[in-house]
């Protein structure tokens, strides 16, 4: 028989291993998945920074179905506002990636802010899905194998829009003094003349007009762009590239008509496209409106957030929803590998999924494309409405853009 004091010692022995394995066991089950979203929460930015992170934790809701979590793991979302600054996107990535440990990070709402965050992801060798920030040089000549792009880029922009110009005439441009803006010029430049170049009367681009962002008079800018516009071939376009609040009223309370110049707004958030309702008729091209989609996804959207929030949700929030499948869809094959046995969050082997990977997003499907890992994407055109039922019934469907139709070249240094 056992002495009691050989009883007593493997008792003690079972009880260790016993609480060893049970500390193990939980450690392994209680590991969140982590993922930081960085947002230009205050500042110029800050609406578009809320609907994305509205979206992005809708989107993550939807494909959990309210669980918040993936493989039996809770994901943690670390919101941080970098205030629409360089700077302060770049400290603020670092932080993440390395005093937070997050497995992925989402961001920002400035293209400037965007792209100084792109080094701080191949430094710490960890993935970084920009959204909404759209700079072409963000998957262009400054991207790097660890940015993975759901937003549109400029170009897409640029290529949706030119796609609409089928007749000619002549075109200026307003745009905001900085890295949208001009990126934002130089696309639709680019994209005119793939677009035209084989009209037998191309669109010209007669005058380029930059502003500050924080400009509240236009007379000048207004006049400039007339001068060179008035009297060019018809017809006769200015195109308004702006982010935040739109000088589109500003602009047309300067009478452009007079000289048969029409305005070309690209799309905007809901607030600042409600006060388009006098321009009926005026036709522009939108990455997302909310009554354009029809599947199932974008339907649980537009229910849900008119429920919780009594609007429908807006271009910026499609774009959180989008950033959320992505991520949702590449960490949940991850860690349903057979050969992911430790089942780790490995950013080589994310990367190897993302690539190519195809994902639904409220706009419908979305595939990033190996070369620069941007998001090929439909795009919309559209046409201010005569009859709207209400506050939020805007925009008229003219047709889908379908992203076999936006030729977006490759401009990486891959």
């Amino acid at each position: 028989m056992q002495s009691t004091n050989q009883f007593r010692r493997n008792s003690l022995i079972m009880s260790t291993l016993l609480v060893s394995a049970l500390t193990c066991f939980h450690s392994a089950q209680a590991q969140d998945i982590k993922i930081a979203l960085i947002a230009g929460k205050t500042g110029a930015l800050e609406a578009y920074a809320k609907e994305t992170e509205t979206g992005f934790m809708l989107g993550l809701e939807y494909l959990t179905n309210g669980k918040m979590e993936i493989d039996g793991r809770k994901i943690k979302v670390i919101v941080k506002d970098d205030q629409s600054k360089p700077d302060m996107g770049r400290s603020l990535l670092a932080e993440a990636y390395g005093d937070d440990k997050v497995d992925l990070a989402v961001g920002t709402s400035s293209s400037g802010s965007a792209l100084a965050m792109l080094p701080v992801a191949e430094e710490y060798k960890k993935i970084l899905i920009v959204e909404p920030a759209v700079a072409d040089a963000i998957t262009g000549d400054k991207w790097n194998r660890y940015i993975f792009r759901t937003s549109r880029s400029s170009m897409q922009d640029a290529i949706a829009a030119a796609s609409t110009l089928k007749s000619g005439g002549s075109i200026a441009f307003l745009a905001q003094d900085y890295a949208f803006g001009r990126d934002g010029v130089k696309a639709a430049k680019e994209a005119i003349a793939m677009a035209t170049a084989n009209n037998k009367a191309p669109v010209k681009v007669v005058h380029e007009e930059y502003a500050a962002q924080n400009t509240s008079d236009f007379t000048a800018s207004a006049q400039r762009i007339f001068d060179a516009l008035k009297d060019k071939p018809e017809p006769r376009i200015l195109q308004i590239v702006w982010a935040g609040p739109s000088p589109m009223n500003k602009l047309a309370d300067l009478r452009p008509e007079r000289f048969r110049i029409a305005l070309a707004p690209g799309g905007n958030i809901l607030p600042v496209m409600k006060l388009w309702k006098s321009y009926v008729g005026t036709q522009g091209t939108i990455y997302y409106y909310y009554d354009f989609p029809k599947n199932k996804m974008n339907d649980w959207l537009v229910s849900e957030h008119r429920k919780r929030y009594k609007t429908p949700p807006d271009f910026f929030t499609a774009g959180g929803f989008a950033a959320a499948s992505a991520a949702y869809k590449a960490i949940n094959t991850l860690l349903s590998l057979s050969s992911n046995k430790k089942k780790t969050i490995d950013t080589e082997m994310l990367i190897g999924i993302m690539e190519n990977m195809e994902f639904d997003t409220p706009k419908g499907k979305m595939s990033f494309r190996k070369e620069d890992h941007q998001a090929l994407q439909s795009m919309y055109q559209f046409k201010i409405k005569k009859d709207q039922k209400d506050e939020w019934d805007l925009l008229e469907l003219v047709r889908e853009i379908p992203a076999n139709e936006i030729p977006l070249p490759v401009k990486n240094k891959r």
